[in-house]
């Protein structure tokens, strides 16, 4: 097989939904983290019934769905409560990227990106990445975008992009960077050369993946994976 797997990340405002925007216009296989985040935490799900019993019922909202902007405000003054919050979570999320994965590569697509917001934060994941993507802008156009969108104040909007891992450091560690920090052509511009780099790869990463099913079995790929997304 041909396919490979391509993990794109970013900072927060750092413009990565445009970037996917202009990826699915081009008929690219995008998995999103963020929304299977979320679907993976319905009502009467696994994970839904274990959050409850950890952070308790005050966190829903009327409908009984949680509510991920209280749920939120927990995690992000408590690291111990973020990483039990990730440890029901991840493990549901990866087994349903995994499902998407093989969907894809079933349907012959070329590469599978895979949107995962903490790519670099959690590093385990990157091993089975081809390459990986960083969505970048610089720090003052960073601030400006957060505090213009979530009408945050300076302090505020800071605090927020100092909990995650600076962009600078991020890009030491990505394969590809897409400058977001102009506007929106010169933005789409990058995607394009990006998107015919991969298309031209002669590089494939699935063969690594496929040769670890063959010799243990999915399930064995499947705990390998969690192992290392946990870790």
């Amino acid at each position: 097989s041909t396919m490979f797997l391509v993990g794109l990340s970013g900072g927060i405002a750092s413009g990565k939904s445009s970037v996917v925007a202009v990826l699915r216009e081009l008929g690219c296989a995008v998995i999103d983290a963020d929304v299977i985040a979320r679907q993976v935490v319905q009502s009467h799900s696994k994970a839904h019934q274990q959050i409850l019993q950890h952070f308790g019922t005050e966190i829903l909202l009327e409908n009984g769905e949680i509510n991920r902007e209280a749920l939120g405000n927990i995690i992000f003054s408590q690291p111990e409560k973020r990483r039990l919050l990730n440890s029901i979570t991840h493990p549901e999320i990866l087994k349903e990227m995994l499902k998407q994965v093989l969907k894809y590569f079933v349907l012959g697509y070329r590469y599978v990106i895979l949107d995962i917001p903490l790519l670099f934060e959690t590093r385990g994941l990157t091993r089975f990445m081809k390459y990986t993507v960083l969505v970048y802008c610089d720090p003052p156009t960073q601030l400006a975008r957060l505090m213009k969108r979530s009408g945050l104040g300076t302090a505020e909007a800071e605090a927020r992009i100092s909990s995650q891992l600076p962009l600078d450091e991020k890009r030491k560690w990505a394969t590809h960077v897409i400058d977001n920090s102009g506007d929106r052509e010169s933005t789409r511009r990058q995607v394009l050369r990006l998107h015919a780099r991969l298309e031209d790869s002669l590089d494939f990463l699935w063969a690594r993946l496929a040769a670890g099913t063959a010799v243990a079995g999915l399930g064995g790929l499947v705990f390998l994976l969690l192992r290392h997304f946990i870790s």
